[in-house]
């Protein structure tokens, strides 16, 4: 059995204005010290089969998981040991 972590991140080419938001609040905060948010999805699957596994994972995330016109991702393998 395997585990897979899933990162998904807007392209650096898209605006982000929801990281832009949560910037602008921690300014208010009195952290300015923070330059850039930039605001993403972590998926974590857990998965029965050995089978393709990278090829599995790459297809589900393109085809549900990420929108790859303004979405960047990367993914984890974890193997998992059941006792």
């Amino acid at each position: 059995m395997y585990k897979v972590k899933v990162f998904v991140t807007l392209r650096e080419s898209v605006l982000d204005p929801q990281g832009v938001a949560v910037k602008n609040s921690l300014h208010r905060m009195s952290y300015e010290e923070v330059e850039e948010v930039r605001i993403g999805k972590f998926l974590e699957l857990t998965i029965d089969s050995t089978d393709s596994l990278d090829e599995r994972v790459k297809e589900m995330c393109e085809k549900l998981l990420v929108n790859t016109v303004i979405e960047d991702y990367r993914y984890e393998v974890e193997e998992v040991v059941v006792q």
